[in-house]
Parts: structure tokens; sequence; C-alpha cells
């Protein structure tokens, strides 16, 4: 059953809203026990049921996005450190975010704290807005007293992680625009220029050079195929995607992408410096080693990084240390490990776990900054071989003819 009701804090300020529960004696021993004392408890009709649930998305409404969740953090954080309830604060937070389905989120937290339920378990029900790493930090903070400082480095992680793709983003633009204008280039030039040569020659009747041949023929099956090419590249795409998507597949891939020149390096050193990240926040806020292994094996966006955690974590609940662990997985450098030797034997394996993402973060940094000139001089012996192999095949029967023609 569903009630309605009105009550005071223990502050004396006014508190109205819904609440389930079997029947009235128990939604007013649900309030008293979450600090509310009802002043009027009334059951809900169907009618008023429907009209308290918050209004449905919108076809085109954007969904929850990470800046939604990174916000709602440092706002919770500043509130709750002012003295403000935990429900005022997520009334005021509905009242200010401008995301209507965040919003909607925020007012189902409300609604579940009313019901007597805690707030990791009503964030659990909202995979899309909050990680498990973001619950499980969440149920510590609960459990220890210290919600508002949680918040607040939910805040600085999720801060890290943004810059850390925005960077990558940023450096990865420039190297992507040039290689869809060489591919669009190549695209053109094969079905407008090449037959408006190939026509022009076939008159001549001369014997045409191998590289003429070659791209004249390519040209050809592009304009004959060029639909079928382009079904089978997208069909090939989508089956990729479908591997990828597979545990197996993403194992393989994600393992790959650590291979890649240039952006490999930068992909490893951004997770570990996360797995770091992640695991000295954990250990900072009272989780014992074994399981904040598991929390980041959960949040590691890379399943092979993932494979070496969960086998770290195996490793330490059968006694071994964690420098044992850490070089069995063999992903640190012998510095990194030196680190973890340290910590482990001064006790303060969350600082130095810190110092290693600062570390990782560092050349992260760097690699993105000296990611640009790295692929530059690749684009720029890409676009010569291109020109190069136009000029062979589309001038050089040219200059041959107009050597005989001179003769």
């Amino acid at each position: 059953m569903r009630f309605a009701y009105t009550g005071r804090t223990r502050g004396g300020d006014k508190t109205q809203g819904f609440l389930e529960a079997d029947n009235a004696a128990a939604c007013a021993g649900s309030l008293l026990k979450n600090g509310i004392s009802p002043v009027t408890i009334q059951e809900t009709g169907q009618a008023e049921r429907r009209g308290a649930k918050p209004k449905g998305p919108g076809l085109f409404e954007p969904g929850v996005q990470a800046i939604d969740v990174q916000l709602f953090s440092r706002q919770l954080y500043t509130l709750m450190r002012s003295g403000v309830p935990i429900l005022r604060s997520l009334t005021g937070l509905i009242e200010s975010t401008t995301n209507a389905a965040f919003a909607r989120v925020i007012a189902s937290l409300k609604e579940s704290l009313e019901a007597g339920r805690d707030l990791s378990t009503a964030m659990r029900q909202h995979p899309e807005a909050f990680s498990p790493f973001y619950v499980a930090m969440v149920r510590v903070g609960e459990a220890t007293g210290r919600l508002d400082e949680i918040f607040l480095r939910m805040f600085e992680h999720l801060e890290f992680e943004r810059e850390t793709r925005a960077r990558i983003k940023e450096a990865l633009r420039y190297p992507t625009f040039v290689l869809i204008a060489m591919v669009v280039a190549v695209a053109v030039i094969n079905v407008f220029v090449i037959p408006a040569f190939a026509k022009v020659y076939a008159g001549l009747g001369a014997e045409l050079p191998l590289m003429t041949r070659i791209l004249i023929e390519t040209s050809r099956l592009t304009i004959a195929y060029g639909w079928l090419m382009l079904a089978g590249v997208v069909l090939a795409g989508i089956g990729f995607r479908m591997w990828r998507a597979s545990p197996g597949g993403r194992l393989v891939w994600d393992r790959f992408k650590l291979r890649i020149p240039l952006t490999g390096s930068i992909v490893l050193r951004s997770t570990l410096a996360r797995f770091a990240r992640t695991l000295a926040l954990s250990l900072k806020s009272g989780i014992p080693a074994a399981q904040a292994l598991s929390v980041v094996a959960e949040v590691t966006d890379n399943a092979w990084i993932a494979s070496r955690v969960e086998q770290m974590r195996n490793g330490i609940e059968r006694g071994e240390s964690i420098l044992r662990t850490a070089q069995n997985a063999a992903v640190f450098n012998p510095v990194v490990l030196q680190m973890i030797a340290v910590g482990e034997e001064t006790g303060s394996i969350d600082e130095l776990m810190q110092e290693v993402a600062g570390m990782y973060e560092r050349e992260v940094d760097y690699e993105i900054k000296t990611l640009a000139a790295r692929v530059e001089p690749l684009i720029i012996v890409a676009m010569g071989g291109i020109v190069l192999v136009l000029a062979l095949g589309v001038f050089l029967p040219m200059w041959d003819l107009a050597s005989v023609a001179i003769k």
C-alpha cells in the first residue's frame, strides 16, 4: 500500500512525501526510524499513485550524462557538509537539475529514502547513472558515517576521468579529420577523376603502364560494386561489434588495444592510472584489499586488465602479498612494484597507490601531448604515397604520349 504523509524532521522542518508500507502503523514506524515525526498519514488512491509518478522520458530527451553525476556529487557534498539533511538536499537538487532524465533519477532516490531504503540500495536501481564503483563507495560512506567525504572523492574521481577522455579526444581530433579527408579524396578520385582519364587513354589506344591499369581497374570495381563493398563494410562492422561484445571477443580485443602502436601505451597507462586511483580511493575509504580489488575489476574498462586484477584478488584471498600478486599480474613496471613494496612495508599502500596513479597520469599527459607530433609524420608519408600513386598512374601515360609526339 502507498501512503501520503506530512511530518516534522528532528530540526522542526516540515516535510511530506509518499511511502510504501503494509499499513499506516508500519508507515509511521518507518518515518520515526528515519527521524520524521508523522503529522498526517493517508492512503493514496490509484489516481493519486499515477499522478505521483514522475513524468516519463520524452522521445528526443537526452539521457543521463556523466557530467550530471559529477555535478550531483559536488553539490550533494556541499549541502551535506553544510548540515542540510539528505532528503532536503535531494529535493533542492531535483528543482535545480536541468536534465529532466537525471531529475527523475534523483526523485526516485528521494522516494526510496522516504520508503526506508539505503541510498546505495536506491542508486543500484539506476545503473545508467551510477556505476558499481559509485554504489560501492556510497555503501562504504554509509557504513563509516563519512558519506559527504565519499561524494567529494567521487567528484574528484569523475573529474579526472572526464579530463582524461577530453585530452585523448583532443589529441586524436586532427589525425581523425585528416584520415577521413584522405578516404573521401580517394573515393572521389576513384569515382569521378580516374574514369575521365580512362576514356581519354582508351581513345588513344596506347599501352598503359601497370600502375595506370591498376588504378583504372580499381576505379571500375569501385563503380560497379561500390554499394556491395559499402554493405560489406557495414556488415563487417556490425559483426565486429557483436564479436567484441562477447566475453571472449572483448578479452582478445582489449588485449590487442594495448599493443597498437602509438595509442596502445596511452590506453595501457590510462587504464592502470584509473586502476591505481580507484584502488587508492577504495583502500582509503576502509574497504579491505580483496574486496577493493573486486570493485576495481568491475569498473575497469579493459577486460584483459580486469582479468589481471581478478588474478591479484584471488592471490590475496589465498594469503599472498599485494606485491607478489602485482608481480604475477605482469602489467606493472619495476618502479611501480617498488612503490607497492614500500607501501606494504609502511602500511600506507593507499598513499603509494595514489602516487602510482599520479605517475601514470603524468605519463599519459606527456604521451597525449606528443601524440600529434608522432602521428603527423605517418600522415605525411600516407598522403605522399597517395599523391605518388596518383601521379604515376594518371600522369605517367601523359608524359609517355607527349614524348612519343615530340619524337
